[in-house]
């Protein structure tokens, strides 16, 4: 992969609790070495602000809508942002610099799809077969 491979964007998806057993003052101090690092990928141009998401939400399917998330505590999310790079394990090995996974949490990171949904098309949706 060379420097002529255009840069791609994925989805960081932020998850996880913070260890119950670190102090406070230590989770704190990865929390703000995190938005130092982070703030210095968005100036260089390798992620884009995202969010952190709040506690409550609702499940929407065709049964109806209800009150969640229901998740298991290792699968909550707690947010989100973007990050550029020229392949997938560039991608992993970019985030693998974030300061808070030494306290719990991971980070799930996604290519975008930029084509349209499509019931023929073997995607993320697709059932497995069997």
């Amino acid at each position: 992969m060379s420097a002529d491979t255009p840069l791609t964007e994925y989805l960081v998806i932020s998850r996880g609790q913070w260890d119950a057993s670190a102090p406070k003052e230590d989770i704190q101090r990865a929390i703000d070495a995190f938005y130092v690092w982070h703030e210095r990928m968005v100036t260089e141009g390798k992620a884009t602000r995202g969010s952190r998401l709040m506690k409550d939400g609702r499940f929407v399917s065709r049964r109806g809508v209800v009150d969640g998330p229901y998740s298991e505590a290792k699968e909550v999310i707690g947010g989100y942002w973007s990050v550029y790079a020229r392949s997938l394990d560039k991608a992993a090995h970019l985030l693998a610099q974030n300061p808070c996974l030494a306290f719990g949490l991971v980070n799930e990171v996604r290519e975008l799809d930029p084509a349209q949904g499509n019931a023929f098309a073997v995607t993320a949706e697709t059932p497995a077969a069997g």
